[in-house]
């Protein structure tokens, strides 16, 4: 899945995104430039899929879990602790992970959902709708991923990065997307097992995608009370980032400074929607 990134118009310092060589690429510099810009808190990250165990293993620093672990945990340890971890679907718990990574079949148990009947959806009908509506990677395409921090360039590139925001940071990062070449996102909410919001979406589509975190995400991923997720393949961020620093350059930026409930907004509307 490691394929160039998409062009998109506007980018960062013009360069020609689509044409970029990845391998001397300056990662720190772009996740220096979205923290500057946005202020994150959590790490940002990439992750990649792989055709062969020995493709994940060959990434330098890598860590093998030596325990079972959930898909949002192994992203949490890059996301929260730094880490660059692979994983195969042998190291995760239950089938519903590795299902929406491709490391599994959508088999006929699976789509059954009657792991999840009784506990997240009141009949087995509506757990296997819920099944049935989750984005996720094509099946038998991949044996492994793998999760590191951007700055680290170890993935080179990932085939999408995650970056966690709280919702104003988020809605502004969605808001640079859009400044060059407009488009309308709809996204949709599976519920529980949103990564298929998230990473399931963005790996099948090839799309920046955004999630409300689910329970699990947020219960084993350390995924905080007020982040939002955002999953896109990687030639979209300099796009983000470059309508980012225009709308700086306009006012409109993180963070936005509260204007009052009770004053008269036309000072403020003169200026942000003249």
């Amino acid at each position: 899945m490691n394929e160039q990134p998409v062009s998109l118009g506007e980018t960062t310092d013009a360069l020609d995104w689509s044409q970029q060589d990845w391998d001397g690429f300056d990662w720190k510099h772009l996740v220096a430039e979205l923290n500057h810009l946005l202020r994150l808190r959590t790490t940002p990250i990439g992750m990649s899929m792989f055709a062969t165990v020995e493709e994940m293993e060959a990434i330098p620093r890598i860590r093998r879990p030596k325990d079972i672990h959930t898909a949002d945990q192994i992203v949490g340890m890059a996301s929260r602790l730094n880490f660059t971890v692979g994983i195969t679907n042998d190291d995760l718990v239950g089938d519903q992970c590795g299902a929406v990574l491709g490391l599994r079949p959508r088999d006929d148990k699976w789509l059954s959902g009657r792991h999840m009947a009784g506990v997240w959806f009141k009949t087995l009908e509506d757990s296997a709708i819920h099944q049935a509506a989750m984005h996720t990677v094509p099946e038998d395409r991949y044996v492994a991923m793998a999760v590191s921090p951007l700055v680290s360039g170890r993935l080179t590139p990932p085939d999408i990065c995650l970056i966690y925001a709280n919702p104003a940071q988020m809605i502004l990062l969605i808001n640079g997307l859009q400044w060059s070449g407009y488009k309308n996102f709809s996204w949709g909410c599976v519920g529980e097992s949103s990564c298929a919001d998230s990473w399931g979406r963005a790996l099948a589509t090839r799309e920046p995608s955004v999630s409300i975190p689910c329970f699990a995400e947020r219960r084993y991923g350390g995924v905080q009370d007020d982040e939002l997720l955002m999953a896109t393949p990687p030639g979209f961020l300099p796009k983000a980032i470059a309508g980012l620093k225009a709308l700086s350059g306009n006012g409109l930026r993180y963070p936005i400074p509260p204007y009052g409930v009770q004053q008269d907004a036309r000072a403020g509307l003169g200026v942000s929607y003249s």
